[in-house]
């Protein structure tokens, strides 16, 4: 019996391989990669978008910008070219969501800080009284590290429009100011191709866990 097994065994191993191979492959073919939804503007609610985006249903990106970081510096579509990138709205004297929203940043910089294919980019809703020095100081005492991410501020009109029209991210104030609004807690997520993939509760440590994650499945995707 044993000299069986030993004129059998160098089969059997080959055989155990090749069998667990083939499962493998079964599987990979019955179970496709985890994929993100690409969101267009009628799949978000009316209230975070401008009436004259509503009902797009395919092809939305973010529009180009130019705007100005922490440090003085221009920053455009070109600084994201190839990146993922997490989008927020916020401003640097709010006592409510923000600092809970500012704590949860850091700890996406902190996770992703070797990782060059993701950067974050944070846009103030209040660039009259954001400016550069007082975005630099923000920065400072929030420990943003300057090649991960930008805090942003420019034109009003153009912050704004970019809230509305393209992150599909804040809520008007409806109190008849034509460039008023309320920011929300929401994370955006885009991808190298200016398309949205996921909106996340700022606020919620679940949902950044869950942020966290499809960044990872966005990196899968544009590296297989």
């Amino acid at each position: 019996m044993l000299k069986f097994f030993a004129r059998y065994k160098t089969f059997a191993i080959v055989f155990t391989i090749l069998s667990a191979i083939i499962v493998f492959f079964i599987y990979k073919l019955k179970v496709p990669d985890e994929r993100l939804p690409v969101y267009q503007p009628d799949m978000v609610s009316k209230e975070l978008v401008d009436s004259t985006v509503q009902y797009v249903r395919k092809y939305h990106k973010i529009a180009d910008f130019k705007l100005v970081n922490q440090n003085g510096d221009t920053i455009t579509q070109d600084t994201y070219k190839g990146k993922i990138y997490v989008a927020d709205f916020f401003f640097t004297t709010c006592l409510t969501i923000c600092p809970i929203m500012t704590d949860h940043m850091v700890k996406i910089q902190e996770k992703t800080l070797d990782d060059p294919m993701v950067q974050l980019l944070s846009h103030t809703v209040f660039p009259v009284t954001d400016s550069v020095p007082v975005l630099k100081k923000y920065a400072l005492e929030k420990g943003v590290v300057d090649s991960k991410w930008n805090l942003v501020t420019g034109d009003k009109k153009q912050i704004y429009e970019l809230a509305r029209k393209s992150y599909l991210a804040t809520k008007t104030k409806g109190d008849g100011g034509k460039y008023d609004m309320i920011h929300t807690e929401n994370f955006v997520l885009v991808d190298p191709d200016k398309r949205i993939r996921g909106f996340y509760d700022g606020t919620d440590p679940e949902a950044i866990d869950k942020l966290l994650h499809d960044i990872e499945v966005l990196e899968k995707e544009y590296r297989s």
